[in-house]
């Protein structure tokens, strides 16, 4: 857009209100600029604005000094917005945290602002895929789809378990899955060997869980029994272990390796997908062994000292990743990487280079750019020094231009 928006802000009833004088401010995770024309865009269907508690909204006056707005309201505060899937943020909120701030719950916070009758944010779609466009989804339909399926499957766990999903968690592969569409979700396992800064569903600190991850091992059967329902009556239906409502589902390796085999006996065909750490290579080999087609890893750095930090692996090595993909690859499978992305570090010049140093040597066929789900301050304060970046946008170019054969997106896709 031609003009920058106007910073918006919330009053202590959660009213959110545009700044008559002061424009939209972002923090890109090395500094707090304007944002680029080229960035902006109106906040897409099924964003969600949310409050900043403990932080003041920051903004530049008309003479481009940067201001901080505590107004006249002592429960004043800085707003996001949280975007939609298949949605990249370009930048952070620029605020001003107060010292009595909490911690953040896990979402991925984008700057917002507002013009001309909308509010504005700076994002870039990265897949066209309309899997999870909320408009495509029907509550009613979702309700009569949970209905049906829990009378055909009463005793199956697993399908309880999705109709937690689909109703109380809102989650679009769950409604979907009753929807009789695209991907069916397998959550499996209870535990994980990792201790991620910004898991969803497990945390030992002071950041808040979004949802509960699931309390019992389904059976092999009984996820068998959910995938072959899902693949007997979709259009090139994928069905995926590893949500973000469990651990890690290489620790459930026997069940998983049986699960599939029970699967492949039934459908020899379609997509069987793992999204994983990648942490235990032998099992990954059990489990291409039986049937398993393709594998989404998921990635915070291509960076050792980083993805440590991130991930914290227990018992696991960033080479126990690099060696899964490579059995993968050796047996001509799928190989997405799960890319958490977070302005400030995944366009630094050196993340950028390792990252197409590390496509080049695992043969990746595809990067999935996900936003990392984490208070942008407190993941910051976990990193070293800053070094200088490139920008996101200018990130995914790169990255597009030097692997043209290189798929992009947000969802995992359909491979035979």
């Amino acid at each position: 857009m031609a003009t920058i928006p106007r910073m918006a802000y919330a009053d202590s009833t959660g009213q959110v209100f545009d700044h008559p004088r002061l424009t939209m401010a972002v923090f890109d995770g090395y500094r707090i600029r304007e944002p680029l024309a080229d960035e902006l865009v109106p906040l897409p269907p099924g964003g969600d604005v949310f409050l900043l508690p403990g932080r003041l909204p920051l903004g530049f006056d008309r003479k481009g000094h940067l201001v901080e707005f505590a107004g006249d309201d002592d429960r004043l505060t800085a707003v996001s917005v949280f975007l939609p899937p298949a949605w990249l943020r370009l930048s952070h909120p620029a605020v001003r945290k107060l010292p009595e701030a909490p911690v953040l719950p896990l979402f991925a916070y984008a700057p917002v602002g507002w013009a001309d009758g909308v509010f504005w944010t700076t994002a870039l779609r990265i897949d066209p895929e309309r899997r999870q466009d909320p408009a495509l989804f029907d509550t009613n339909a979702i309700g009569q789809g949970v209905a049906r399926d829990l009378h055909r499957f009463p005793g199956n766990r697993l399908m309880m378990q999705l109709r937690r999903c689909a109703l109380d968690y809102g989650c679009r592969a769950a409604q979907n899955f009753f929807l009789k569409r695209w991907e069916c979700p397998l959550p499996t396992a209870t535990s994980c060997n990792a201790r991620c800064v910004g898991c969803i569903s497990h945390q030992d600190g002071a950041i808040p869980v979004t949802q509960e991850r699931i309390d019992f091992h389904p059976s092999a059967s009984e996820i068998a029994e959910v995938a072959c329902l899902h693949f007997g009556r979709v259009e090139h239906p994928i069905a995926s272990f590893g949500q973000g409502c469990e651990g890690e589902p290489l620790t459930r390796g026997k069940t998983l390796v049986e699960a599939v085999r029970l699967i492949r006996q039934r459908n020899p065909h379609h997509t069987v997908n793992l999204n994983t750490n990648a942490s235990r290579p032998d099992v990954v080999e059990e489990l291409l062994e039986v049937g398993l087609s393709s594998i989404r890893v998921s990635l915070s750095s291509p960076d050792e000292q980083h993805y440590n930090q991130y991930h914290r692996p227990q018992g696991y090595t960033l080479e126990d990743v690099k060696d899964s993909v490579r059995r993968a690859r050796r047996r001509g499978r799928f190989v997405s990487l799960n890319l958490l992305v977070f302005p400030g570090l995944t366009d630094r010049e050196t993340e950028v280079r390792r990252l197409e140093e590390l496509i080049a040597e695992l043969d990746v066929q595809m990067i999935q750019w996900r936003n990392m789900n984490i208070d942008p301050e407190y993941y910051l304060d976990t990193l070293d020094a800053s070094e200088g970046g490139i920008g996101l946008a200018a990130t995914v170019k790169q990255v597009r231009e030097r692997f043209p054969q290189l798929r992009h997106g947000y969802f995992n896709p359909y491979v035979e």
